[in-house]
């Protein structure tokens, strides 16, 4: 079983390591803080933008109420992640808690998209396990990184499209496993929309406003379409 969560965990593997390391690279290089508070902000706040995000401000003396603040901003999408999976989490315990911290765009893409079977609680354990295997993976890269970037000076230029390259992958897997390319047309469109409209710190969260309202609205016509007919033909 854990090979089999291990084969699904690949993806994330070889995006998590080069970018878990660029962070790493960036962390030792622009803050004076020994090489192991990578691989500890990795177990502690597991956010790879937010990571990235937290050591350029934190370079440039940025205060902690605001390093807090723009973190906050940038994750914010994570609360709709633990919110639309707290059914399929419920009755797994304590483990709950860790399932919810775990969420990364990644984790949870995998989550929703891979096949599951009908007993809940072996998918539970299948899900804990895929989130850990994939921290595991950005904290070793977070540590390699570190190391790497204290004994060896290289140029690391071009090391971040990795997340791209990821993201990429994961939207093929989501539309494979929904047969569906709406939400993708909606993120897209969005996405662009917030690029034109907002300012560089605000396009994130925007998007994911406007794909979210956009999704639930449109959710919300369907069902109350599907009511009506069902209504109809009773």
């Amino acid at each position: 079983m854990n090979r089999v969560s291990f084969q699904q965990t690949l993806p994330i593997l070889f995006g998590y390591i080069p970018l878990g390391m660029a962070f790493g690279v960036l962390f030792v290089t622009q803050l004076d803080y020994p090489w192991w508070g990578a691989p500890l902000m990795g177990i502690t706040i597991y956010a790879g933008a937010g990571q990235i995000l937290a050591v350029s401000l934190l370079a440039a003396h940025t205060g902690l109420l605001e390093v807090f603040i723009a973190m906050f901003v940038l994750n914010a999408r994570h609360l709709f992640y633990g919110l639309s999976l707290l059914g399929r989490f419920k009755g797994a315990g304590l483990r709950k808690l860790y399932l919810i911290f775990g969420l990364t765009d990644e984790t949870y893409s995998l989550l929703t998209s891979r096949p599951r079977s009908e007993d809940a609680d072996t998918e539970r354990r299948i899900d804990l396990r895929i989130t850990l295997f994939n921290q595991v993976y950005w904290v070793i890269g977070c540590a390699m990184g570190a190391l790497l970037g204290r004994a060896v000076a290289f140029d690391s230029t071009g090391i971040e499209f990795a997340l791209v390259a990821l993201f990429i992958v994961l939207t093929i897997e989501q539309y494979k496993a929904l047969n569906a390319s709406f939400p993708i047309w909606v993120g897209a469109l969005a996405a662009g929309l917030c690029m034109a409209a907002l300012p560089a710190e605000h396009q994130l969260i925007g998007a994911v406003v406007v794909t979210t309202v956009t999704l639930l609205v449109t959710y919300r016509l369907n069902k109350s379409a599907q009511t009506s007919q069902e209504a109809i033909n009773g």
